[in-house]
């Protein structure tokens, strides 16, 4: 592993423990050369499907990018990081158990909403906002609309 600090390619693992699912394995480093330490993650890599965009291309599933929408649609909001951790977890295992090698980007934005859903609302708002481009003030307030009448039926 090379060392972040100086570069150096020799280290010795201090501790590693696994992630309370298993998933991850995560290691404690210390540097050979300045003995400076370091964290890293380890996870098994796997064949995940391919996004089909709405224009038809096709790219590799991308963890940081629902990372990053997560994030943009939390920020300044009370949402832990491990919720937003976890929330990525259960997606990248949703989408991996369906077996399909193609998922449309569609499926992965409403996957993401539900998630947001549970995490926060305003989260939630947020990002259906630039998702599903509301086009004027109505189709944002069916959104929200919907959305209180679901909180009106879970009580």
């Amino acid at each position: 592993m090379k060392c972040p600090y100086c570069g150096y390619l020799e280290d010795k693992v201090i501790d590693s423990r696994l992630s309370q699912d298993g998933s991850t394995t995560r290691r404690r480093r210390e540097c050979g050369k300045c003995e400076k330490r370091f964290t890293t993650y380890e996870r098994v890599e796997e064949a995940w499907p391919l996004v089909v965009k709405k224009d038809g291309t096709r790219e590799q599933f991308d963890r940081q990018k629902i990372i990053s929408g997560l994030m943009k649609a939390c920020e300044k909001r009370p949402v832990p990081g491990i919720a937003m951790e976890a929330a990525v977890e259960r997606l990248e295992k949703r989408f991996m158990e369906t077996g399909e090698r193609e998922i449309s980007s569609r499926a992965v934005g409403e996957a993401v909403m539900e998630e947001l859903k549970r995490l926060d609302e305003v989260a939630y708002v947020r990002f259906a906002s630039v998702y599903r481009e509301f086009r004027d003030i109505n189709e944002f307030m069916l959104e929200l609309k919907d959305l209180l009448d679901v909180k009106k039926k879970g009580r």
